[in-house]
């Protein structure tokens, strides 16, 4: 008898298939030593379109909404039918007593074979492999670990809930908006959030009024102290001028050690938005380069949430450090002794731990990688050494001055002890990248003392705007979803934010492709259709508190905690309302979204743009009427 493995991807089958034994190469899987080996590619099974529900559906009418299908409907993914075939009919082979599900562990993967397995119409028992590796030893490992499927049915039903409730809002939403405003306007409970931060972000930018300010600067002793902020310019003057003329007294003097911990291992957002900060890549680009490199057996599991690695990772973890540093070109001539127990922490990791490089790609190195993928790597390998590298110690000191009756103020800060900022120092050097904004370093202060007095003091004044919030970049926007509706969710909830580390980039993408979106330079920018989507949505789509309670449920579902019949109905019950909310919009309404023309004159008669039509000339003031 043999045993069936569906993995997620062709890469990811072949590579299991290998590290199993099954080395023989069919028409659509491996096969060797008991075992069949076949992949998906992606999804091949989908949520079926509203028109296979009814054939009035195919038509975009208000009359007909809400759509909410009673019994769900499935169709095969276009193009994808040939591999479906081939999964069927293994499924089905009489030799096959087990079938084990191989697909990315975690909730989307749960789904990708599910939807196979059950649209097959399989009964076979299942069990689950569920690895964060791709080396030889982990696959075997999870091989022979491999657990009853059943003991994901929970995920199963998270994940099952996830995809009806995006089609329903998906569907609903974006039937209702598009036939009111007469344009095709995609709505979702991530995509609509996500677009509104940007354009929240913009209209501050655009209504933003700067100021002026000016800083008096006293120079005793070989110290530059600083005023506060002083809007009135003669004010500033007259404040200079005082200080000229006096004397500066040192009235206080303050010394601090502290210690800057080291950084946390990546998560996929933590990556995405490092990669975007110092290479410029996008999170779709850094998600495809993990991935790459998981499938080459270079790097963990990519799309984790997790910041840690678990207790039996301790020793992997140690002589994992060990075999990198001699790889890694920046690090020549460092030393490092590692504190593996700083990363360390079974409690905080949920489905998978955090990314890391793996032995393989200690032992072999960067030979034969492209750029982009050299480039992420060596982000990563720096994360990990930093991660586990002693802290920064250094001591700040806070000299404030009294001169012309006002207080100035000088900083500095001497490092007693590199520790991790020497090897992220090193990592940018070899970059021939710029500090960290965060790493413009107040620089040491001469000796002082308390009631020292300063005879000769040099002022000046600086002047200053006050500046407008920056645009977001990929890096900004993500950490922006990571962290959004936060304040709103309980501390616990394990999701939290707009969608989840792997979905993010496609979302981001999505508005891009929509034409909701630009990018200019590494900012992200709603163009006029994207604001005025924003304009008009409802809160409860564009609100960040929607899909953070979405994900807080899901994830209780996956726990078993939570009833999925219930959260599905609240999702109807919410369509429900929207659709009967919104039925109407105003003459004024339906113009928001029109083609822009461009004006090809003035009028003669009221000096209005005239615009070309079809088959004549016209004033755009209709009173005017002139043709």
């Amino acid at each position: 008898m043999s045993v069936l493995i569906i993995c997620e991807k062709p890469s990811v089958a072949k590579t299991v298939a290998l590290a199993l034994g099954a080395a023989e190469q069919k028409d659509g899987y491996l096969s060797g030593d008991g075992l069949l080996v076949s992949w998906c590619i992606g999804h091949l099974i989908s949520m079926a379109d509203a028109g296979s529900y009814d054939e009035r559906y195919k038509k975009w009418r208000y009359e007909d909404l809400p759509i909410l299908p009673q019994t769900w409907k499935y169709a095969p993914t276009p193009g994808k039918e040939k591999q479906l075939a081939v999964l069927k009919e293994l499924l089905h082979r009489s030799d096959v007593s087990e079938v084990v599900n191989g697909c990315d562990a975690g909730r989307e993967g749960e789904l990708i074979f599910r939807f196979v397995y059950e649209q097959a119409g399989c009964t076979k028992p299942f069990s689950r492999l569920w690895i964060s590796s791709m080396e030889d030893s982990a696959i075997r490992e999870g091989f022979a670990g491999r657990r009853a499927g059943t003991e994901y049915d929970a995920l199963y039903q998270s994940a099952l809930c996830r995809a009806r409730a995006d089609w329903l809002v998906g569907i609903n939403a974006t039937r209702l908006f598009s036939v009111l405003y007469h344009k095709t306007l995609n709505v979702g409970r991530v995509l609509s959030p996500t677009l509104n931060l940007l354009v929240e972000r913009d209209g501050k930018i655009t209504m933003f009024h700067k100021e002026k300010y000016h800083i008096v600067h006293i120079g005793c002793g070989g110290v530059d102290a600083k005023s506060e902020r002083i809007s009135d310019a003669t004010a500033a003057d007259a404040l200079k001028t005082a200080c000229e003329a006096s004397q500066a007294v040192c009235v206080s003097l303050k010394k601090e050690k502290k210690t800057a911990l080291p950084p946390k291992l990546f998560d996929l957002t933590l990556l995405q938005r490092e990669a975007n900060r110092v290479y410029g890549f996008t999170a779709k680009q850094t998600l495809d380069y993990a991935q790459s490199l998981y499938e080459k057996r270079f790097l963990t599991y990519p799309r984790t949430d997790s910041n840690y690695l678990t207790e039996d990772m301790s020793q992997t973890a140690t002589d994992l450090v060990a075999a990198l540093l001699p790889v890694l070109p920046f690090m020549q001539g460092a030393e490092l002794t590692p504190e593996i127990g700083r990363v360390i922490n079974s409690a905080k990791v949920s489905d998978h731990h955090a990314i890391i490089p793996t032995a393989a790609f200690a032992g072999n190195g960067f030979d034969g990688l492209p750029e982009s993928e050299k480039k992420l790597m060596s982000l990563v390998c720096c994360k990990l050494l930093c991660a586990v590298a002693a802290p920064q110690e250094y001591e700040t000191v806070t000299a404030v001055f009294d001169c012309g009756g006002k207080s100035f103020t000088a900083k500095g800060k001497t490092i007693l002890t590199a520790g991790w900022k020497d090897i992220d120092a090193r990592f940018r050097a070899a970059l021939k990248a710029k500090p960290d904004e965060d790493g413009a370093e107040d620089a040491a202060l001469p000796e002082l003392a308390e009631g020292q007095i300063f005879e000769t003091v040099t002022a000046s004044v600086s002047e200053h705007y006050t500046t407008p919030p920056k645009p977001y970049t990929e890096d900004s926007l993500l950490s922006a979803m990571e962290n959004a509706g936060k304040e709103d969710m309980p501390e616990d909830a394990e999701r939290q934010g707009l969608g989840t580390p792997a979905t993010r980039a496609a979302m981001i993408e999505k508005l891009l492709s929509a034409g909701f979106v630009e990018r200019k330079g590494k900012s992200l920018v709603p163009t006029k259709d994207g604001i005025n989507l924003a304009v008009i949505l409802p809160d409860m789509l564009k609100s960040p508190l929607l899909t953070a309670e979405w994900e807080s449920r899901l994830t209780e579902i996956a726990k078993g905690s939570d009833d999925p019949q219930s959260f599905m109905q609240g999702i109807e019950d919410m369509t429900r309302e929207l659709v009967k909310r919104y039925s109407h919009i105003t003459e004024d309404g339906k113009k928001l979204f029109a083609p822009e023309k461009e004006a090809v004159g003035i009028c003669p008669r009221c000096k209005s743009p005239v615009y070309e039509g079809k088959k004549n000339f016209y004033c755009s003031d209709r009173s005017c009427r002139f043709v």
